[in-house]
Order: C-alpha cells, then sequence, then structure tokens
C-alpha cells in the first residue's frame, strides 16, 4: 500500500496532542493590534482544541499525526 500524503497547510497550522486531539491558534494575531484590547490579544496566545466532529475530520488530513 503507498504512503498516504500529508496535507502541508494543515502540518503547519495544527498539532496532535499525546491524547490525540488537535490543537491550533486562532486568526487575529498578525497585524493591526493596536485597536485590539489586550484581554483579546491574550486570549489569542493560547491555543485552542478542535471539537471532536472537527477532530475526525481533520485526522485524514494528518494521517501519521504530523
Amino acid at each position: 500500500m503507498p504512503k498516504l500524503k500529508t496535507n502541508k497547510g494543515a502540518q503547519k497550522r495544527l498539532r496532535v496532542t499525546k491524547s490525540g486531539k488537535i490543537k491550533h491558534f486562532g486568526a487575529g494575531k498578525g497585524h493591526l493590534l493596536t485597536g485590539k484590547r489586550s484581554k483579546r490579544k491574550r486570549a489569542l496566545r493560547r491555543g485552542v482544541i478542535l471539537s471532536k466532529n472537527d477532530t475526525r475530520a481533520t485526522l485524514k488530513l494528518l494521517p501519521y499525526g504530523a
């Protein structure tokens, strides 16, 4: 059976935790930060765990847990 290709866009944006959950960082931290409140910018620093429904579909993009 041939090797499966990893989706490179997903590989750069998502991480698989040791328990198998998918972690990602939200958008909105790149520029125009002076207009955003400090609380909002602090919240954007933290990663977010995807829901179970999204995780099932996303794991197909990362066949080897990249």
